[in-house]
């Protein structure tokens, strides 16, 4: 042999070849180049996958049964010597795919004298190295194509987990987030049914029912009753969830026909479920397992948070309707004759944005906003004396710069809290009139903002329908002729059309009927703790 250096251009049927192996046998055949040796790679039929040769192209298929008979018989490479040539021949194993022949051809005899017997040890060594290396290659590579997959899967996890962080927001219903979280834990893990079932109270007593599911297979709540139990069983036991299956063996318990695996996390924990998870009859893989368990616990976990952070809501929305019912029932009960008035100014007062919406830029919020100025418009009465308000006679001019003072009173108290700025102008202006001739601050026409216009009318009726201490009431066609007559110079054109043109007959009967005012805690989602402390100050 000797040492030239040869130009290899290795021939290779990439597609037959672990790619892992491909960089190895190039690397060894520049080495074995160098000893003029050619390097092939065959299947046991015979076909060549890898060539790279020094001088010749020679066929050495013909090497391959009576090679491979030697090395299963020894486990260990074979050398065939002759005077013209010497072969060394192994088996490179891959993983999950039939042997291959690795064969190293020498240009001459290989001889039995020390040096020889060196070079052959040598070659042998070369082969048997990246025999082994090629192995570890192999094993290196599906642990990293395995960690690969776990992290793409963690990683989806985390999106599908910030995913529901995200959209957690209080003002959405609760079947709506945990209908989001079923659709979006089915992308991850593909199941014929999943549910959601939460406990809710049906005739004086709490039963699990169907919030939110998907899927072609319905999971019945007559299932869902009994697994609540095992599951509460399973949990007592120190099992984190409820996982079941005949893949691999019989079922635990007994469930439905056409169930093949099941598992079950609780909304909650052991001490106090509120629901549970459910999934039945994984697709995308043989069965549930341990990671399914902590991707439907967090999944779960995110669904309770979502649904005590609803109940904490609805219970600060219930708070902030009971201090406005307390704040202005406290108000009007200072006059026996106002009694009620607050809630009957904020009812029209509705009932006439209701009206002007479909031809006028007022939205549902804006609709609310009027309800709650009407609520509130004299909250700056709080101040004024009792013996003020029911007085019989004439009001001096001291007595009426006080009563003229309660809308800037109120406005004042109302800005303080944020929550109720679009309020403001409502209770400010609820006394002013398009003649400038109002008060607190003789606005005129295009001064006065349109909630301050809806509210005047909605106050000056409910004033002339009801009795004060110094007048009966008017009947309602005459005060309908009084606003008729104030239209331009009292009331806004607009705000009186919509409210005269209205069935004002069904309003009347409305109050008459006791009046009593359903209050829509989904329309509070704007105010909050902030808003509620500060009215209880």
């Amino acid at each position: 042999m000797n040492n030239a250096t040869h130009n290899l251009t290795p021939r290779t049927d990439a597609a037959a070849l672990p790619v892992s192996y491909c960089t190895g046998l190039n690397e060894l055949a520049g080495r074995l180049s160098q000893l003029d040796c050619s390097l092939s790679v065959f299947a046991l039929d015979g076909t060549r996958l890898f060539y790279a040769a020094a001088d010749n192209d020679e066929d050495l298929s013909g090497w391959i049964p009576q090679a491979v008979e030697q090395i299963e018989a020894t486990g260990d490479a074979v050398v065939f010597c002759g005077p013209d040539q010497s072969i060394i021949a192994c088996l490179l194993r891959p993983d999950a795919q039939p042997p291959l022949a690795v064969i190293v051809q020498t240009p001459s005899g290989l001889n039995d004298d020390s040096a020889g017997r060196h070079e052959k040890h040598c070659l042998v060594w070369l082969l048997e190295d990246f025999v082994k290396t090629a192995h570890q290659g192999t094993r290196i590579l599906k642990q990293v194509e395995s960690f690969g997959v776990e992290l793409s899967k963690a990683y989806e996890e985390i999106i599908l987990l910030y995913n529901l962080s995200t959209h957690m927001k209080v003002t959405q219903s609760t079947p709506a987030y945990l209908q989001m979280a079923c659709d979006e834990l089915t992308q991850l893990v593909q199941v014929e049914g999943i549910a959601i079932y939460l406990d809710k109270k049906h005739d004086g007593r709490k039963q699990l029912t169907l919030t939110a599911g998907a899927g072609v297979m319905r999971i019945e709540s007559t299932m869902v009753d009994v697994l609540q139990m095992k599951l509460a069983a399973e949990l007592a036991a120190g099992k984190e969830a409820l996982l079941d299956s005949r893949i691999d063996g019989p079922f635990k318990y007994v469930w439905p026909d056409g169930v093949d695996n099941i598992i079950a996390v609780p909304l909650g924990d052991k001490d106090r479920m509120i629901g549970i998870l459910i999934a039945v009859n994984v697709c995308n893989k043989p069965d549930f397992d341990s990671t399914d368990i902590k991707l439907f616990n967090s999944v779960a976990n995110q669904c309770m948070v979502f649904i005590e952070n609803n109940r904490l809501f609805d219970d600060l929305k219930e708070l902030f309707a009971g201090s406005l019912k307390a704040l202005t029932s406290s108000i009007d009960a200072k006059d026996q004759y106002t009694r009620g008035h607050s809630e009957r100014v904020a009812f029209i007062s509705r009932w006439i944005a209701e009206r002007m919406a479909p031809t006028q830029p007022i939205s549902e919020k804006d609709i609310h906003h009027i309800y709650l100025a009407g609520l509130l418009h004299d909250i700056g009465k709080i101040g004024v004396s009792e013996s003020v308000l029911r007085k019989r006679g004439k009001l001096t001019d001291e007595e009426r710069a006080v009563i003229c003072a309660h809308p800037r009173i109120g406005a004042a108290i109302l800005s303080e809290i944020r929550q109720m700025d679009a309020i403001v102008p409502g209770v400010l202006c609820h006394h002013e009139r398009l003649d400038g001739k109002g008060y607190p601050q003789g606005l005129t026409d295009a001064q006065i903002p349109l909630i301050g216009k809806i509210l005047s009318l909605a106050d000056a009726f409910d004033a002339m329908t009801s009795k004060r201490v110094y007048r009966d009431a008017m009947s309602i066609r005459r005060a309908l002729a009084e606003i008729d007559k104030g239209v331009g110079t009292q009331f806004d054109p607009v705000v009186a059309r919509a409210f005269l043109d209205s069935d004002i007959e069904k309003l009347w009967q409305i109050i008459q009927d006791g009046f009593i005012e359903s209050w829509d805690y989904s329309n509070f989602d704007e105010y909050g703790v902030a808003a509620v402390g500060a009215l209880l100050r």
